[in-house]
């Protein structure tokens, strides 16, 4: 028999061995999240696309079973990363600028789509255009901003009753001023929409002249109704993709309202197919946090005269 010390010795060594090829534990099963951000547009202050996602990130960071990738200034220059993601994320500028219908990317965002992934819209990122990108959102997010129909105020809008959707557990009544668009154009029917924000506007929103984004007749007559407008939604696609459009955040600090934010995260886990908490996701946001990763762009000279141009 081989001493205790030489059995002890030849032990370890085949310890060793193993060690040196033994397969690596595999990951745990878990949501991935890609939070694109557009390129900088507005003034300071205004459509923080790059830091808006950064902070959406670190509130996200403590939730089990979730990751999330940043893209930072503009449309993956490796579309590879769209591969496996449970949901994806876009803030940025729409219209004929929106990242998402340059080039053939309405293409790939619909391969990574067909797979049951999320799609959520904040802010201006809503609105294509007519000719690109309208039919695809609305079969992805169920609504979007239509030019002449859709309007863009500046408006203090108050939330005082939510439904019952896992996007607005632990959301408490708030007011808060921002950038809200309505009159937005849905499905028919609002077919597997669901309103997550609705609110009335008040006389203010009306008191552009007509355009494009600005008003018109059928808005005014809506207004002077006062009828409800849903702000942010909700939507359930046929093959269990979930869609969520958020027409709030032109103003970066709005981030730090507490209600505002839970209801973008929240949205984000569902989106994902990820347990929304009974309270929805606790996170924390102060001043510091606020006044970091803004973008380096120039103040502008002069206060805007009401509205921000689209």
């Amino acid at each position: 028999m081989l001493p205790a010390i030489l059995r002890l010795f030849c032990v370890a060594l085949v310890g060793l061995a193993f060690a040196a090829h033994a397969v690596p534990a595999a990951p745990a099963a878990g949501k991935r999240i890609l939070l694109i951000a557009g390129p900088p547009s507005h003034p300071p202050g205004a459509h923080e696309h790059n830091a808006g996602v950064l902070l959406l990130q670190k509130c996200l960071a403590s939730v089990p079973n979730l990751s999330t990738d940043v893209v930072l200034g503009g449309w993956p220059k490796d579309e590879a990363v769209l591969a496996g993601v449970d949901a994806v994320i876009i803030f940025a500028d729409g219209g004929a600028r929106h990242i998402a219908i340059q080039e053939n990317r309405l293409a790939v965002l619909e391969k990574t789509l067909a797979r049951g992934a999320g799609l959520g819209l904040l802010h201006y990122a809503v609105e294509p255009t007519l000719a690109l990108g309208q039919p695809e959102f609305l079969r992805w997010v169920g609504g979007a901003f239509e030019i002449n129909w859709s309007v863009n105020p500046h408006w203090d809008a108050r939330f005082t009753a939510f439904p019952n959707h896992p996007i607005t557990r632990g959301v408490k009544p708030f007011t808060l001023r921002d950038e809200w668009y309505f009159n937005m154009r849905f499905v028919d029917g609002q077919k597997g929409v669901t309103p997550i924000l609705v609110a009335i506007p008040d006389s203010s929103t009306t008191t552009r002249p007509d355009g494009a984004h600005s008003g018109n007749p059928t808005v005014r007559a809506a207004v002077e109704r006062g009828e409800p407008q849903t702000v942010a939604w909700a939507y359930e696609r046929a093959n269990g993709g979930r869609g969520f459009g958020f027409t709030g955040a032109h103003y970066h600090h709005n981030w730090g309202n507490d209600d505002f934010r839970k209801t973008v995260l929240n949205a984000i886990l569902w989106l994902a197919h990820l347990e929304v908490p009974a309270d929805g996701v606790s996170s924390r946001v102060t001043a510091p946090d606020l006044s970091v990763n803004l973008d380096p762009k120039p103040a502008r000279k002069t206060a805007p005269a009401g509205e921000t141009k689209k």
